[in-house]
């Protein structure tokens, strides 16, 4: 099933019934206009709805008929683009981010395929869902140009390095020991249970 769903959105596939979203947005500008609760109510998400009372929102209506009429006004200027997207939550987890463009769903970002973040909360998402899974390419993608360059130049000068470790000076300290790297980099190792492992290195 996830298979089918991630070809088909990468496909761009049409959905028969993917409504208009201006459609939509006609309608919330027409009901929010009237102070029309109850077809402001309707229109909200289901989890929305449980969030908040009908009673709650005819209050908030009530409340801000002003600003609503305001709303509905910016929504018909000719110049406004509505734009429409979806999430696909998939069982373990991942999700996938779509934008209705011209009928179609697109992908603009799916698990390991991050796209461009809209909001800095969305970037914070993918560098959390990136981190989770321990995945060294995703997470050069969801860096800036500049840090992945310099992560990478580090990177690459530490390959080079190490790479004729027997000619390197071992600084021994009982069960720690520091390498000075060339480059400017060194390498902290530590003896646990007679088995080196790398504790840190910069």
């Amino acid at each position: 099933m996830r298979a089918a769903l991630a070809v088909c959105a990468l496909a761009g596939c049409a959905s028969a019934g993917v409504p208009d979203p201006r459609a939509s947005a006609r309608a919330y500008a027409d009901a929010a206009s009237r102070g029309d609760a109850d077809k402001l109510y309707a229109m909200m998400t289901t989890s929305a709805r449980q969030s908040r009372s009908l009673a709650d929102a005819r209050k908030v209506v009530d409340d801000e008929r002003g600003e609503l009429a305001d709303q509905a006004r910016d929504i018909d200027r000719a110049d406004v683009r509505v734009e429409a997207t979806a999430r696909l939550r998939f069982s373990d987890g991942e999700e996938a981010a779509l934008e209705l463009r011209n009928g179609r769903y697109w992908v603009t970002a799916a698990g390991a395929l991050p796209g461009g973040a809209r909001t800095p909360e969305e970037a914070l998402d993918q560098l959390r869902r990136v981190l989770a899974r321990r995945s060294y390419p995703a997470l050069m993608r969801v860096l800036s140009p500049g840090t992945r360059a310099a992560i990478e130049n580090d990177v690459r000068a530490l390959v080079d390095g190490l790479s004729e470790p027997a000619t390197l000076p071992v600084r021994l300290n009982g069960d720690a020991a520091v390498i000075p790297v060339p480059g400017g980099h060194q390498v902290k190792l530590k003896r646990e249970g007679g088995v080196w492992r790398v504790d840190d290195f910069d």
